[in-house]
């Protein structure tokens, strides 16, 4: 494996390869058994494997959060060499941000809400651009991301498609813990009672899933069923949306998303779960 840190050696290197599908995973670092799944899948379906590993400066809104996120790109890239991968790119923030850099990716409405109402309009923002930048450097067949990260899935796909840009995403279902914790690099930042209370998320969604799967139609009642479960930890949001909109929905007649955000201790953590909920039956 190669870690390559400019863009114009990545096109070389790409480019000596022409006529092989390539498969994208865009990254932050710090992976876990998440990261590896996609790119499992990626080494998996494609000829050749870039990881990009970039801490995005411009899709944080705290600078704290930004300073205390894990960086650990010597074990990064044991373990992207380990599963296949052909070039980790990881380049500094003056490669993908040189000076004079004046350009944003913007997707409006689906972007003002839930993630982007908490953590601002530049989060997204920050994310549509600099994806959309590492669309355009490797040029993939297929970029993989999680389901963990609904939004922001929706709001990559919708950018896509309204730009016309060639890669299709392809999206895995969120990997977790035995107990049923998603997987997350902050998840190292919890204490041992925070992640004990961050397990309420898990329990939660597993509540508003069992209400369905019971017959329950009425979104309010689902998520009444999963803040029941949330006891002493506090949503930032926990909503019942179109998947692909994130408009709210009232009624579950279709595939529906439950997403909830909450800060357990010092660590801001999301998770979601995809329900696709069969005909009640009558009569």
């Amino acid at each position: 494996m190669r870690t390559i840190r400019t863009i114009a050696e990545l096109r070389a290197w790409l480019g000596n390869g022409r006529g092989r599908t390539v498969g994208l995973v865009p990254t932050m670092g710090a992976f876990h058994a998440g990261h590896h799944a996609l790119m499992r899948a990626a080494r998996a379906e494609q000829d050749a494997v870039v990881v990009s590993l970039f801490v995005n400066p411009t899709q944080f809104n705290d600078s704290h959060d930004l300073a205390a996120y894990p960086r650990t790109e010597a074990n990064d890239a044991a373990e992207a060499a380990e599963l296949g991968v052909d070039v980790l790119f990881a380049p500094p923030v003056s490669e993908m941000y040189p000076d004079g850099f004046a350009t944003t990716v913007q997707v409006s409405g689906l972007t003002e809400v839930y993630e982007g109402a908490e953590r601002g309009l530049s989060h997204f923002a920050g994310v549509c651009t600099v994806v959309c930048k590492l669309l355009n450097i490797v040029q993939p067949d297929v970029a993989y991301f999680g389901q963990k990260d609904a939004q922001q899935v929706a709001v990559l796909k919708r950018m896509v498609r309204d730009l016309d840009l060639p890669p299709r995403i392809e999206v895995l279902p969120t990997v977790r813990e035995p107990d049923g914790l998603a997987l997350s690099s902050r998840n190292v930042r919890l204490s041992p009672a925070d992640r004990a209370r961050a397990l309420a998320l898990s329990r939660g969604l597993h509540a508003a899933a069992a209400v369905v799967a019971a017959g329950e139609r009425d979104a309010a009642a689902v998520r009444a069923a999963a803040l029941a479960e949330l006891g002493d930890v506090d949503a930032e949001y926990l909503a019942v949306v179109d998947p692909d909109t994130f408009a709210p929905l009232r009624t579950i007649s279709a595939r529906t998303l439950v997403a909830v955000a909450a800060r357990v201790g010092p660590v801001r953590l999301i998770d979601n779960i995809v329900l696709e909920p069969v005909p009640v039956a009558t009569g």
